[in-house]
């Protein structure tokens, strides 16, 4: 029997810089840690709006109060539009801490920075 999802949720928007739009198609990962590891535990990418969600139809894993990390594969994004980069990923590690809470991880890319902050 599955148990009842919680109601953490958690988003990202990823916005290019450079081109003041959303960056579409940027593949990116979910993995959360344990016992001193990484766990893949989703996957996906930005919609036409950069957007991405992340839902349990999408993982085998709920989200729960813990250490995640999203890796936004950067350099292939770039590399796709014809622009060179100086990151080819982006890591973002948080901490989850509130099972009630909406966890919205923002980016702001360009090709040599980026940003990303707490949303909401």
């Amino acid at each position: 029997m599955r148990k009842a999802a919680t109601a953490v949720s958690l988003s990202s928007h990823v916005l290019d810089a450079v081109v003041g739009r959303p960056a579409a198609g940027v593949s990116l990962t979910l993995d959360r840690a344990k016992n001193g590891d990484w766990e893949p535990i989703g996957a996906g990418a930005t919609d036409d709006d950069g957007r991405w969600r992340h839902s349990d139809a999408a993982a085998d894993a709920e989200l729960s109060p813990g250490t995640y990390r999203l890796t936004f594969a950067t350099g292939d994004y770039f590399r796709a539009s014809g622009t060179t980069g100086f990151y080819p990923e982006v890591v973002v590690t948080f901490e989850v801490t509130d099972p009630a809470a909406h966890y919205h991880v923002p980016l702001l890319l360009s090709p040599y920075a980026y940003s990303t902050y707490r949303g909401s």
